[in-house]
């Protein structure tokens, strides 16, 4: 299936790895995915940016904890007090010590890092909507075209957190990929 990705495509595979270990990670999602669209140099990235997700606006809303404020708050927890806390008694960024331990030791692993399920079924998807779309190849626009189609996986609450529409995102990004139906 990669020999009909474009090149910034595969860019943004190569650069989901990174992502991944850069925050931690043991495995590629499709979170990462959408980090990764958004750092290279393509029009996907052009249509993130115009959505106010860019690189930096989507890592700061990429959800490194797992704890959701409001979810908590409406169960009368605190978590910014829950942060102080642990913080002052277990050191600084205990918590963020905690998740890194919990999704992969915050080793940087030297080796490849594998999909889950979740990434491949988001690759997988992307090749639909190539075909869908009447594409011969993959751009990177049909990975986040699949991560808005998949509203189950975390590149899709990304955006959501991001505070991307997930619709208007998908119509900008199929009205960028329909002046390049590939070759």
């Amino acid at each position: 299936m990669f020999e009909r990705f474009t090149s910034g495509a595969r860019a943004a595979v190569v650069q989901a790895q990174e992502v991944a270990r850069d925050l931690g990670d043991a495995r590629i999602t499709p979170a990462h995915l959408i980090v990764a669209v958004a750092s290279v140099d393509d029009p996907a990235a052009a249509a993130l940016a115009a959505h106010g997700a860019g690189r930096a606006a989507l890592l700061d809303a990429f959800d490194g904890d797992g704890l959701d404020p409001a979810a908590l708050a409406a169960l009368g927890i605190d978590l910014d007090a829950v942060r102080r806390r642990a913080d002052t008694v277990f050191g600084a960024g205990a918590l963020d010590r905690a998740d890194r331990a919990r999704r992969g030791g915050g080793r940087r692993s030297p080796g490849h890092l594998p999909f889950t399920r979740d990434a491949k079924k988001t690759l997988e998807v992307a090749l639909r909507e190539a075909v869908r779309l009447g594409h011969r190849r993959i751009e990177a626009g049909h990975v986040l075209l699949a991560v808005v189609r998949l509203s189950d996986t975390d590149g899709h609450a990304l955006l959501r957190r991001a505070g991307v529409d997930p619709a208007a995102l998908a119509a900008d990004v199929t009205a960028r990929l329909g002046g390049a139906a590939a070759a």
